[in-house]
């Protein structure tokens, strides 16, 4: 899952908001650097990733991109999902997407100690609107430049929004049966914190 689901599945405070975000900018273990909110956030991030990389439907999914691509094809499938997510964000979601996105970015501003990359994208993060603009399958392509620039192979995700074409209603499919589960993932790890 990329950034709009993890904000999603991670909860509504705005600490839960930033460890949902964190997790992907926060490396190695917590050792109380952060709220304990902002760390409990962190750790499911991690969890759901855990959960998502090793699920059938996900690796199912995977399977479907050609061999040149499959060894970032999770990656790929991250954007995708949020792609698929913010499509069809009334289906999950009682809040509208743009009011959700502008909570977001309210949180992210307000927030004076953001982690270093973290900060550093956030301001362009919003003014951009970059969770709201995954409805956008065109935004797709810019999002997987930015991933191939940071990327040692990059020729790996050549035509990969091609494939991504190519593969969309069996990929939107795969979203659809496994957001569910893992909404209720989501659940039962809440429920255990309790």
């Amino acid at each position: 899952m990329n950034y709009l689901a993890h904000l999603h599945l991670g909860g509504n405070a705005p600490a839960q908001l930033l460890g949902s975000l964190y997790g992907d900018f926060v490396k190695g273990p917590l050792t109380g650097k952060f709220a304990p909110d902002i760390e409990a956030a962190i750790r499911l991030h991690r969890r759901i990733d855990v959960f998502t990389d090793s699920h059938p439907l996900q690796l199912q999914a995977c399977a479907r991109f050609s061999l040149t691509r499959r060894r970032y094809a999770g990656i790929v499938l991250d954007v995708f999902f949020d792609h698929c997510l913010a499509q069809r964000w009334a289906d999950y979601a009682s809040e509208p997407l743009d009011r959700f996105t502008s909570r977001v970015y309210s949180v992210l501003a307000n927030e004076p100690e953001l982690p270093l990359n973290l900060a550093r994208i956030a301001p362009r993060m919003s003014a951009q609107d970059w969770l709201g603009s995954y409805a956008d399958f065109a935004v797709l392509e810019q999002v997987i430049y930015g991933l191939q620039r940071r990327l040692s192979r990059p020729e790996e995700l050549a035509d990969a929004m091609l494939e991504l074409q190519r593969l969309y209603q069996p990929l939107q499919e795969d979203f659809q049966a496994f957001y569910p589960q893992l909404q209720t993932f989501v659940a039962e790890q809440r429920r255990c914190e309790d």
